[in-house]
C-alpha cells in the first residue's frame, strides 16, 4: 500500500467516520430526527429510519441517497409496542448489529393545569415520550452492548428541570428520558456503549410552534444545526457518558447531579 493510498484512506475515514455502521434514528420524518438521520447517513452509517410519517420518510430516503447514503424506513407509530419489540429481532436478522440509537421522537401533549389534563392525555405522552423509550432499550440493547463503540443519545429539553406550570405532562415525561438516560448510562458502564441526553433548546420545529405559537421563528437555530450537535455525540470519539449537552449553553453537565449522601 503506497503512502498515497494511506492519505486516501485516513481522509475517508475522517469524512465518514460511521462508514458500516447501523444507526436508529426515531421521529426521523422532520425537524431535529431528519437532519440528524440525514448527517449520520453522510458520514457514512445506514439509517434505520423510525417515523409515523411514511411521506415525510420517503423525503428523507431520497435526500440520504442524494447524499450517497442509505437507509431502510420503518413507518411505525411508537406506541406500538410489540413493533418495538421486533425491531431488535429485525435488525439482528439483517445486520446481525447495532451500533446507535437516537431517540429523538416525541411529542408536546396539552399545555394545561395538571388537574385539568385527561388521564388518556397523560398516558399518551407518557407512552411516546417514556415508555417507548424504555421499549427500545429493551429491544435493541443486546445489539448495543456488543457494538465496537456503541452510542446512544436521548433528547431531553429544559422543561424537564424548569417545570413550568401548565407544562407539567411534558416536564414530567422529559425529566424521566434523563432519569432513563442516567440508569442506562451507569448500567453501561462496563462497555464499550456511551448514553448520553442533549438539551436542544427552543428550535425552528413543528413542535415549538404548536408551544409557542407567538414566538418569532427567525429568532431560533434550525433543526439541522442541533442535529450537528447531536451527530458529534454518535461519533466513535466521542467517549463521554451519563452527560446532559445544553446545547444553549454550550456547556456539558452529569446527567441529574445528586445531592447530599447516596
Amino acid at each position: 500500500m503506497t503512502a498515497d493510498s494511506n492519505v486516501s484512506d485516513q481522509a475517508a475515514k475522517t469524512q465518514r467516520p460511521l462508514e458500516g455502521q447501523v444507526m436508529v434514528v426515531t421521529g426521523a420524518s422532520r425537524g431535529i430526527g431528519y437532519f440528524t438521520a440525514l448527517q449520520l447517513a453522510e458520514r457514512g452509517a445506514h439509517i434505520v429510519a423510525v417515523a409515523r410519517t411514511v411521506g415525510g420518510l420517503e423525503d428523507l430516503d431520497d435526500a440520504i441517497k442524494a447524499k450517497g447514503g442509505s437507509a431502510t424506513l420503518v413507518p411505525m407509530d411508537l406506541k406500538d409496542f410489540d413493533a418495538i419489540d421486533r425491531l431488535g429481532g429485525a435488525i439482528y436478522e439483517r445486520w446481525g448489529k447495532l451500533d446507535g440509537l437516537v431517540a429523538n421522537g416525541g411529542i408536546l401533549g396539552i399545555l394545561s393545569p395538571l388537574g385539568h389534563i385527561k388521564p388518556s392525555e397523560w398516558e399518551n405522552v407518557m407512552a411516546v415520550n417514556v415508555t417507548a423509550n424504555f421499549r427500545l432499550v429493551r429491544s435493541l440493547d443486546p445489539l448495543l452492548r456488543h457494538a465496537e463503540a456503541g452510542r446512544v443519545v436521548f433528547l431531553s429539553s429544559t422543561a424537564a428541570w424548569k417545570c413550568k406550570p401548565y407544562w407539567g405532562v411534558y416536564s414530567v415525561s422529559k425529566a424521566a428520558v434523563e432519569a432513563l438516560a442516567k440508569t442506562y448510562a451507569g448500567e453501561t458502564r462496563q462497555t464499550a456503549m456511551c448514553v448520553n441526553a442533549i438539551n436542544p433548546g427552543g428550535t425552528r420545529t413543528a413542535m415549538r410552534a404548536k408551544a409557542m405559537p407567538g414566538e418569532d421563528p427567525d429568532t431560533l437555530p434550525e433543526p439541522a444545526e442541533i442535529a450537528e450537535k447531536v451527530v458529534q455525540l454518535m461519533l466513535p470519539d466521542f467517549t463521554e457518558s451519563g452527560k446532559l449537552i445544553d446545547v444553549r449553553a454550550d456547556a456539558m453537565f452529569d446527567l441529574i447531579p445528586g445531592y447530599g449522601q447516596d
